[in-house]
């Protein structure tokens, strides 16, 4: 059983605003977005852990890439529990690679490395934490998507207005790539960057 309250960014949330308490989450019952074709569900953020991570599910059907991006401050995990996902990186020297992640995987991109990735099975899910000196990024989900009650993937994609890219990712530390380029093995097709 979990205490909804309400914070700055919801009218109800699972998760308390406050740091320094101790709180449980049901599954799949964390503050939760549509975004692209996934559902998003965050279970701790930057108000729970004094901007130091955050905790996160991304769960999505078999789909399109994921645009091409960075965050100048914050490291990102990716954990696979379910499906499988395709993970781009290139590092600071310009080096490129891919790999597919399938349950029980890890992938780690540092700071300003840029990333995108790709769901590659029906129902894959991916847990995220994102961790550094900038802070959070957790609320960027749901102020580029759209904040949802619902346990499922949205009935139709979420694509956000072209204007939403160039002023919301500002305020997450994250930097879309639009002119950027994969030059790995696997064939990119996938969602137009902004």
């Amino acid at each position: 059983m979990t205490i909804e309250y309400a914070t700055r960014y919801r009218t109800r949330s699972h998760i308390p605003a406050e740091p320094g308490r101790p709180y449980f989450i049901e599954k799949g019952k964390g503050d939760r977005a549509h975004l692209f074709g996934d559902l998003v569900t965050i279970y701790a953020g930057g108000e729970q852990t004094e901007n130091t991570f955050n905790f996160f599910t991304v769960e999505g059907p078999k789909g399109d890439l994921v645009p091409a991006h960075s965050h100048p401050d914050t490291h990102e995990v990716f954990y696979v529990t379910d499906g499988a996902v395709r993970l781009f990186v290139e590092d600071l020297d310009g080096n490129q690679q891919e790999r597919l992640l399938t349950p029980g995987d890890f992938g780690f991109v540092p700071k300003n490395c840029p990333h995108a990735y790709r769901m590659e099975r029906h129902h894959s899910r991916v847990v995220g934490v994102a961790a550094g000196p900038g802070g959070t990024f957790e609320r960027f989900f749901e102020n580029l998507g759209v904040p949802t009650d619902d346990l499922t993937l949205p009935h139709s994609p979420v694509v956000p207005a072209l204007g939403t890219f160039r002023t919301v990712p500002e305020q997450y530390d994250v930097r879309f790539l639009p002119d950027h380029q994969w030059h790995t093995g696997s064939a990119c097709q996938g969602r137009p960057t902004p």
